[in-house]
């Protein structure tokens, strides 16, 4: 990267932070504000439906569907989205691009969300065993950032694998048809795959302990700008936390209403999937920004990244506030 570039990312972000930071914001949105988020797996919007806060919210709120980081980022840049419900590295591509897209809320748990699934018929017992191994990923988005730190714990070079990037719709085929060893997935794709071919999670238990899973809603600093789109977001983090830990206090309810009726994912297969995971974490902008700079060296460590960069510059605390009292 230039220094020309370098200057111009920093003076970009000091820039648009300063532009939202120092607004005023409506003390609650007005009925025919009309807020866009992006969604994935159509997952905030049912849990915002099961958990019955969808009612809460006073404004007209869209959550189109989108599948990955890359095409979310395609469309805020766009302007088609005020606000984004995404992984832990379409952040860092956004900023390292040069498009400053600042996270507002934090959600994350203990254990992965991603799995690393091996083909019919291969079983992988250690990372070590990902050597020489054709090996699927989504490049942009959390899924890179896992298969490298995977890499990392298994001590297994980048040149040491052949890496094939695909579109987040196009990895389970890649497993079903064995176009690839190993992708990262998530559920409920994993146990589709384990039930109809025969697919296997690779079984290192330091797998499981690789990187948290973390999420972020980010946002266009114009819809931050503007008070009423301000207040509507604020509103909807407020409605997504309480709806979260409703998910968190009635897990059978929320996996009824998800995996199985939603996704139609057995009754069985979607208490597996619940076993498998680890409350719901909401963090403020403070406590965000380590795991965040975490993500940030590894992959500049990898060449994924030209420069480094102070992680805590892609936070605002705006709405820390709202936060802590909803969480």
């Amino acid at each position: 990267m230039s220094l020309n570039r370098r200057a111009f990312l920093y003076a970009t972000s000091a820039f648009s932070l300063a532009a939202f930071a120092g607004g005023a914001r409506a003390a609650s949105p007005s009925a025919d504000t009309r807020l866009v988020v992006a969604d994935q797996s159509e997952l905030n919007k049912n849990l915002l439906e099961a958990s019955n806060e969808i009612k809460s919210l006073g404004f007209k709120l869209e959550q189109p569907n989108f599948a990955g980081g890359p095409a979310i980022l395609e469309a805020i840049r766009a302007g088609a989205l005020d606000a984004a419900y995404v992984g832990d590295v379409p952040p860092i591509q956004a900023r390292a691009s040069g498009t400053l897209l600042p996270i507002v809320a934090t959600v994350t748990r203990e254990r992965a969300q991603y799995i690393l699934t091996s083909r019919p018929g291969l079983v992988i017992n250690h990372l070590s065993e990902l050597k020489g191994r054709k090996l699927s990923y989504v490049e942009g988005s959390g899924r890179q950032v896992f298969l490298i730190e995977a890499l990392n714990r298994g001590g297994v070079k980048l040149d040491e694998v052949e890496l094939v990037p695909l579109r987040v719709a196009d990895l389970p085929d890649a497993i079903r048809s064995g176009a690839v060893d190993v992708a990262v997935l998530q559920e409920p794709h994993v146990t589709r795959l384990r039930n109809q071919i025969g697919a296997s999670q690779v079984l290192d238990p330091e797998e499981r302990r690789l990187l948290p899973s973390t999420s972020y809603i980010y946002a266009r600093p114009e819809a931050l700008a503007d008070p009423q789109k301000s207040a509507a977001l604020g509103e909807y983090i407020s409605a997504w936390i309480r709806a979260g830990n409703w998910s968190n206090a009635n897990p059978d309810a929320w996996g009824e209403f998800y995996f199985t009726k939603f996704q139609g994912i057995s009754a069985e297969d979607t208490r597996v999937i619940l076993d498998a995971q680890s409350p719901l974490i909401f963090q403020t902008s403070t406590e965000a920004i380590p795991h965040h700079q975490k993500l940030v060296d590894i992959l500049y460590q990898a060449g994924a990244l030209e420069e480094p960069f102070d992680a805590a510059g892609s936070f605002t605390d705006a709405f820390d506030s709202i936060i802590t009292s909803s969480r």
